[in-house]
């Protein structure tokens, strides 16, 4: 049985200084389930009790190559005999944003920021510049950040289809309810959602912001037509197409996701996987739309552009963009996906997986949903069940079952075969107890 004892003390010394203990509510999972860290190394990372996980989660992305990989570690560490940060600029932000330029087409022009919150919002600010409208559509389920004209969500789950549009509310307190009327949501895979709304608001709307791969929404996947549909309807309404890709840049493809669908954005974010961990992001975009950056609108960060992390970012950027790792990283996630799926259907689970194999989505049905209206209504109880027991055994996935597992390329065939092994354990286990759990509360099996 795994322990937590020394984890679960240094919680309770943690929340006498900091709210739930920790930095970022997202790595609250419970006053005796939030784990802390001693280290990491490849694709496993180690807690301050002892317990080691082959790790899906890799930072909710950033860790695109490996824990601690010492061509990056290197050239971070020659980042740091520069000195920091100026508050002027060093030639290595010409040399990343080159780079940048090179593997993503619509990265006509590139500003760094640290976060890809500052990244959205930057993204934002330019596009209400640009066209003189303050009005931003987003797609339900879609994640951006944690900044007040973003923090807001359709609330679908109680709603009825044909009883009018879904009640937006705010992510938690202290969200402006003045941002409110900035914010537009249309569901995914519905061209005419967007379009309609357009028609009626299009002289208060300047961006439509969208994951077509959602990162905080189990990999749920835009159809390639809806993407060509909506770059053409933003093209006619004169709206800017924002491609936020904090989570697909670099990781799916050299490209982004933009280079999967064949679409260029007018603007698009990058944040996670640049750095390998490092914190960097960036805004990039159409050379006439980013002119506005210093021509009117202000950019800008104390820390923006650090010395080591730009040195990180170029080593990063070289790998993935030079050798094999991002073409190893897929085959690894198809040959998981294919282990999984021999387990399951042993055992006449239905699933089925969304995303890309760098970054998935497992869903235990027979068909993924299509959008956040369809997720929010569908059976993620085994999920959640199922997770709980991968931790105990050391396979670290979110638990939360709308986040997708992350791959990097250290996971290798030890991993695969390790991970393989106690997922079937998990399933044995999972299994029956929610089979008892059924019977004790009189309703159907979830398989």
């Amino acid at each position: 049985m795994r322990s937590l004892s020394r984890s679960n003390a240094h919680f309770k010394n943690a929340n006498t200084k900091m709210p739930l203990g920790v930095s970022s509510n997202f790595r609250y999972w419970g006053d005796d389930k939030t784990i802390y860290i001693d280290h990491g190394k490849g694709g496993r990372i180690r807690d301050i009790d002892g317990n080691e996980y082959i790790d899906y989660r890799l930072a909710y992305g950033p860790i695109i190559l490996g824990y601690g990989d010492e061509r990056v570690d290197e050239a971070a560490r020659q980042g740091m005999s520069v000195g920091g940060v100026f508050a002027l600029s060093t030639e290595l932000e010409y040399e990343v944003a080159c780079r940048i330029s090179k593997m993503v087409a619509a990265a006509e022009l590139v500003r760094f920021s640290n976060s890809g919150t500052e990244a959205v919002m930057a993204a934002l600010r330019v596009a209400r510049a640009f066209t003189g409208k303050d009005g931003h559509v987003v797609m339900e389920g879609g994640y951006h950040g944690v900044f007040s004209e973003v923090m807001w969500y359709s609330e679908v789950e109680d709603w009825t289809p044909g009883q009018g549009a879904p009640q937006v509310l705010p992510y938690g307190e202290g969200v402006p309810a003045l941002t409110r009327q900035l914010f537009h949501s249309v569901p995914m895979n519905d061209a005419n959602a967007l379009e309609d709304l357009l028609k009626a608001k299009h002289n208060d709307i300047g961006a439509f912001l969208i994951e077509p791969i959602m990162g905080n929404c189990c990999g749920i996947k835009a159809d390639a037509q809806y993407m060509k549909d909506v770059r053409e309807i933003c093209d006619r309404y004169d709206v800017l197409m924002i491609v936020d890709e904090v989570k697909t840049g670099f990781r799916v493809a050299k490209g982004g996701v933009q280079e999967l669908y064949d679409i260029k954005a007018d603007l698009c974010t990058f944040a996670k996987a640049i750095g390998n961990g490092y914190p960097l992001s960036v805004l990039a975009g159409r050379e006439d739309v980013m002119r506005h950056i210093g021509d009117g609108v202000v950019h800008g960060g104390t820390f923006t552009a650090h010395s080591v992390s730009l040195a990180a970012a170029a080593k990063t950027l070289e790998i993935l963009d030079e050798t094999t790792a991002l073409a190893d990283i897929e085959s690894y996630g198809l040959k998981l996906q294919a282990g999984l799926s021999t387990i399951l259907e042993r055992r006449g689970i239905a699933h089925c997986f969304s995303g890309h194999p760098s970054l998935m989505g497992l869903f235990f049905a027979d068909t993924v949903p299509s959008n956040y209206r369809e997720w929010i209504h569908s059976d993620y109880a085994f999920y959640d069940a199922l997770a709980p027991e991968l931790h105990e055994l050391g396979i670290l996935v979110e638990p939360d079952s709308r986040e997708p597992w992350f791959l990097c390329e250290s996971h290798n065939v030890e991993c695969l075969q390790e991970t393989l092994d106690k997922f079937e354990r998990a399933v044995d286990i999972t299994l029956p107890k929610l089979k008892q759990k059924a019977v004790a509360a009189g309703g159907p099996i979830h398989r």
